[in-house]
């Protein structure tokens, strides 16, 4: 599957109103796309011969002109608290991971939308083997037919997480039109408030995410001045803070619904008191939440964990300050799937 086959060929690139319009260019009733986007979604149809309710000569001739894509893992790692990273191989060699976490009574997956990542941010390992190109949105949407494949009970995959590799606003397209795949009445049927973009602040993108997606944000911030964020994200010396939170300020939410702001709390970088301090002033004049995410080692990095003293200080002066925050207890760290730590090693081998 190169990057060029893409969005006219294969049905899981289509949503439901390019695939209606693409049938009737070829004088096909637009209801048919509902009919064809039921059978891939809903009754998990790997071709157009499964589609019974169309006629045979309607099957022969989409099956000449469209594709539907489908992946089959390369490698499953099963982790001690039950975490499962997803090895896919793309049909260009490439490969992208996905991992699926429990929770108490549903599971999460959190998806990649980039082969590989060029914001560069320095505790991260994704973006340490640079970027490679973007996913198609079937690529996308793939990782979640194929993780929801593999449940005995696929309906207690219930939340999606954008926060595997790569930054999706910078797949601006490819994500939008997965975000209407995966949440259309005729595609997955995830509701948008169980779905969360992340974003290391790219603030043209979130202007205009705000107005074509109706999910939740979550903007990766790492520091509360200037100089810190420096130098751990290249990317704020292009959108400093100031012009990050005037993006979130102008960000539409719904009714109780708040942004989720990401900290990732590294040893003696910005885990003082002080940097709690600024983080619930600089916070103020937003609907806010925080997840706090104590630093991830991983091979090559300097970076240092908090003591564990330090993660509960940081929490209780944001608490203290009236915020709703989290701290983010990675799952998966024995098979390197934590948050920062994706990488689909199997990428270095080809």
């Amino acid at each position: 599957m190169s990057s060029k086959y893409s969005v006219r060929n294969d049905v899981k690139s289509l949503t439901e109103q390019a695939l209606t319009r693409w049938l009737q260019e070829h004088d096909i009733p637009s209801y048919r796309a509902g009919q064809i986007l039921g059978w891939v979604y809903h009754r998990n149809a790997k071709t157009f011969f499964e589609m019974t309710d169309l006629s045979k000569d309607l099957r022969q001739w989409l099956s000449n002109k469209l594709t539907i894509s489908s992946f089959t893992h390369e490698k499953i790692e099963t982790s001690e608290d039950g975490s499962k990273k997803y090895l896919f191989r793309l049909d260009d060699g490439h490969y992208v991971e996905s991992v699926l976490i429990p929770e108490v009574k549903h599971w999460t997956l959190c998806i990649s939308s980039q082969v590989g990542c060029s914001m560069g941010c320095r505790f991260c390992l994704t973006g340490s083997s640079g970027f490679m190109r973007n996913l198609e949105p079937s690529e996308i949407v793939n990782q979640i037919c194929a993780v929801r494949d593999d449940l005995t009970s696929p309906q207690s995959l219930t939340n999606l997480v954008f926060m595997g590799m790569g930054e999706p606003l910078a797949n601006y397209d490819s994500v939008i039109h997965a975000i209407q795949i995966i949440t259309g009445n005729n595609g997955l049927q995830f509701s948008g408030r169980r779905v969360t973009l992340s974003t290391a602040g790219l603030v043209p993108a979130i202007d205009a995410f705000g107005k074509d997606a109706r999910t939740n944000l979550a903007v990766s911030l790492n520091a509360a001045d200037n100089k810190t964020r420096n130098h751990l994200m290249p990317i704020n010396q292009t959108y400093p803070i100031e012009k990050l939170l005037s993006a979130c300020k102008r960000f539409p939410l719904p009714p109780r619904r708040m942004i989720t702001f990401e900290y990732v709390l590294i040893a003696g970088i910005n885990d003082s008191p002080e940097d709690a301090i600024k983080l619930a002033r600089l916070l103020r004049p937003l609907r806010a939440k925080i997840n706090l995410i104590p630093f991830n080692p991983f091979e090559g990095s300097d970076f240092k964990r908090p003591q564990e003293a330090t993660i509960l200080g940081f929490q209780k002066i944001l608490l203290d300050n009236n915020y709703t925050v989290l701290i983010r207890r990675s799952k998966g760290q024995d098979i390197s799937a934590a948050c920062g730590q994706l990488r689909a090693r199997a990428q270095d081998q080809t």
